[in-house]
This record gives structure tokens, C-alpha cells and sequence, in this order.
């Protein structure tokens, strides 16, 4: 089975001016949630439906959040935690 993933303009944004070990970093990350998209938290409220995974990216803690369906995947954010949350309900 073929799973497509899309990439939100927020996501693309952060994610070309990350350095080259970062984007290594975030790749095993959006691997991991391909296969297993149950590693992220499910968020409530205003971001009910979101699923948010936390790892690590050269010492600090990142959030990738993005959406899942049984055939894709769609990455909406990636950063570090400071003020994550509140640009991820601007974007969305």
C-alpha cells in the first residue's frame, strides 16, 4: 500500500531553513509516524484532530504535528516548542 504525503506551506517554510542534520533528524521522525502514525499525542480542543510527535533534534525537543488517514499523511508544522502551539491554530 501506497502512502502520499503532503506538506502544508507552514511546514515547508520551517523546514527549508533547517541545517542538514536537522532535516536528518526530522526525516527519521516523519519515518517513524509513516509507519507507526500512533507515536503521536492526539491534541483536543482547537487542534482536535491534530496528532503532535516530540523528539529529539540535536539536544532540544521538536514537535512535528501533522494529520493521518489510512493512505496519507499530511505534515503541518515542525519546530521547537516555544509558541508552536499558537502558530499551529494561526496556520490552520
Amino acid at each position: 500500500m501506497t502512502i502520499a504525503l503532503y506538506q502544508r506551506p507552514a511546514f515547508k517554510r520551517v523546514y527549508k531553513k533547517l541545517h542538514a542534520n536537522q532535516r536528518d533528524a526530522v526525516h527519521d521522525a516523519m519515518r517513524a509516524l509513516v509507519t507507526n502514525p500512533l507515536l503521536g499525542e492526539e491534541k483536543k480542543g482547537d487542534l482536535a484532530g491534530v496528532r503532535v510527535h516530540k523528539f529529539d533534534c540535536i539536544n532540544q525537543l521538536y514537535l512535528l504535528a501533522y494529520l493521518w488517514d489510512e493512505s496519507s499523511r499530511t505534515w503541518l508544522a515542525v519546530g521547537p516548542h516555544e509558541n508552536f502551539y499558537r502558530d499551529l491554530k494561526r496556520s490552520r
